[in-house]
């Protein structure tokens, strides 16, 4: 599927993106990211922010449990990229909502004063 020309990427959707190239930290190579940007950024830009999830590490007190397509794993929130519709590889599903609602509210946390 062609991601690029496919204008209805939503929040919660879980993408395969391509986050290379990466520097020291962070999170590298292609891999799921749930769509984190509200539908109003989404639907209209050409950029979207993304968090990956990844089925290794560890349980940070800011990392959100999930599960999705049977693979267990976590939301690294603390992890935020916004990528281009270039980096979108191919659409996998949809977030839990019960998960996508606790990866919302840790954002909220971590932006909160």
């Amino acid at each position: 599927m062609d991601l690029v020309s496919q204008p209805s990427i939503n929040r919660g959707d879980v993408v395969l993106v391509d986050l290379n190239p990466t520097r020291g930290q962070e999170i590298r190579k292609t891999r799921p990211c749930v769509v984190v940007s509200p539908n109003e950024l989404n639907h209209h830009m050409g950029t979207f922010i993304v968090a990956p999830l990844t089925s290794g590490g560890f349980n940070y007190p800011f990392r959100v449990p999930c599960q999705f397509n049977g693979t267990s794993g976590h939301v690294v929130p603390d992890q935020l990229r916004t990528v281009d519709r270039e980096r979108l590889v191919q659409r996998l599903g949809v977030l839990a909502p019960e998960t996508l609602a606790q990866v919302l509210e840790v954002l909220t946390q971590m932006f909160s004063p």
